[in-house]
């Protein structure tokens, strides 16, 4: 593993405790380039570790608290007039930064989580008709609770799909626990991190990771997995081209993270929970049994041939 990512492994590590998949699962986030989605009950650590990347990485960082009256010009910017000569200026919003931290983005309105869409897919945003390129790199870490909790929103199908992973934390062991408690004992141990990874460092990466080599019987397997859940009779959405591509970089973060210079099928196994299974649009019938699409997804792979 590279220095670099085991200083920023180690950097994450001390603030959250015993959650080495979740770490995992970020640093392969932020090696494709994609955007993240942690999904928990509240108070599991989703801010902390988001805010943990943010600190670790030397590049801008904005965070915008969800919440109901929040406005798509809260986070876009807006087009203002500035009465000394009469001309209009736009007044970008917190979205324009490097990381940006979009926490409890599902208590917010349907229309202020759709404000998002352009920016997480295209790297830019239209205000008033006029087009406004975001910095590069561009990574949108969102926190949400369960949707069955009060007062939060659904996110729709397309912005879901525009996710590269989501996972959740949960509760750490109870030895991690206790080193929890410890570690807060003095100060919060995310006020002593320090950047250990800067903006060219982390684009030299990402770079790096597609080239990591895909065998033909390896993205055959990989495609297998994508086409299976689009022909289940209990999925009325499968995975989406735009999801498979991401599925594919995954994969290649994932072997590039254990320091391989080629992806195997368990890089394709382990990450199809997490970037698969929030695609799925499941059925009524599925859905009243109380199924979900990690279940699916987990079926379909063990079903599904193996390359050797």
């Amino acid at each position: 593993m590279r220095p670099e990512i085991e200083r920023l492994r180690d950097n994450l590590a001390g603030v959250i405790q015993g959650k080495g998949e979740a770490i995992e699962l970020l640093l392969v986030g932020l090696l494709s380039g994609g955007h993240m989605l942690l999904e928990d009950v509240p108070g599991s650590g989703k801010t902390t570790l988001a805010k943990a990347l943010a600190r670790s990485l030397s590049m801008q960082f904005s965070r915008v608290q969800f919440t109901p009256d929040l406005l798509p010009a809260d986070i876009l910017g807006s087009t203002i007039l500035r009465p000394g000569d009469g001309t209009f200026s736009f007044q970008p919003g917190p979205i324009f930064t490097n990381v940006l931290l979009a926490d409890e983005i599902n208590r917010a309105s349907p229309r202020t989580q759709s404000a998002l869409l352009e920016a997480m897919n295209e790297a830019q945003v239209t205000v008033d008709g006029q087009t406004h390129p975001l910095p590069s790199p561009f990574l949108v870490i969102a926190t949400q609770n369960p949707v069955d909790f009060q007062g939060t929103y659904p996110l729709p199908e397309s912005q879901l799909d525009r996710f590269l992973l989501r996972f959740a934390l949960g509760y750490p062991p109870p030895e991690a626990e206790l080193a929890v408690l410890f570690a807060h004992q003095t100060a919060p141990p995310l006020e002593a991190l320090g950047p250990v990874m800067d903006r060219a460092t982390l684009l030299a990466m990402q770079a790096e990771v597609r080239r990591v080599e895909v065998r033909e019987p390896v993205a055959r397997y990989l495609l297998r997995l994508v086409v299976a859940t689009r022909e289940h009779p209990e999925i009325e959405l499968g995975v989406s081209t735009r999801g498979a591509l991401a599925y594919f970089r995954a994969a290649q973060a994932r072997a590039f993270l254990a320091g391989r210079s080629y992806v195997s099928p368990d890089d394709v196994q382990r990450l199809a929970g997490p970037v698969l299974a929030h695609r799925l649009a499941l059925g009524a019938q599925a859905r009243y049994g109380g199924r979900s699409g990690l279940t699916f997804v987990q079926e379909i792979v063990s079903r599904t041939p193996v390359p050797t």
